[in-house]
């Protein structure tokens, strides 16, 4: 009998950077970046470097110190290089096999991400607070129906909260 693998949960940048501006500021639910944390040490949360490269906000803002910071960063970015074909393969179904120098530059490190996924997509999941919008084509697609059309499974943060159990008295559950 083979053990079975553990998920992985994949961040999109924009999972970091919300969390922050918009709803788990890291002055008021700091247990949030604890959890985050917690997952990352224990394998069921990654970021590839090159979407962790994407963090933005200024030097000093809090969300991008803690990315930042040598055993967050230790602990969080997933230890594999790309691969070429993955990536190709996701740009060119994903996105449109004849992107501009432009459309490359709109669609940033998203390919990275799925590509990733795409490796084990039965056990890696993307994490992105992107919206499905079907109808946009291109350099104009969104996170999850890239993932849709190559077969990745995707769900946004408030599902990854669900699926790992996030709550303000997470240690007690540990």
């Amino acid at each position: 009998m083979s053990a079975q693998k553990k998920e992985i949960f994949l961040l999109d940048a924009n999972i970091i950077i919300h969390a922050h501006d918009l709803y788990y500021h890291m002055d008021r639910v700091p247990e949030f970046w604890r959890w985050l944390e917690f997952h990352a040490d224990n394998g069921s949360i990654r970021m590839p470097k090159e979407t962790h490269s994407e963090i933005k906000g200024g030097v000093k803002a809090q969300h991008v110190q803690w990315a930042k910071h040598k055993d967050v960063r230790k602990s969080l970015i997933l230890a594999e290089d790309f691969e070429i074909a993955l990536l190709n393969r996701v740009i060119s179904e994903g996105y449109a096999s004849d992107l501009n120098e432009i459309e490359t530059e709109k669609i940033a490190m998203d390919p990275f991400l799925v590509a990733y996924a795409l490796k084990d997509p039965q056990n890696r999941i993307v994490v992105s607070n992107e919206v499905s919008k079907p109808s946009k084509k291109r350099a104009n697609r969104k996170v999850p129906d890239v993932c849709d059309a190559l077969g990745v499974r995707c769900c946004n943060v408030f599902t990854l909260l669900r699926e790992l159990d996030f709550r303000t008295d997470w240690q007690k559950v540990i």
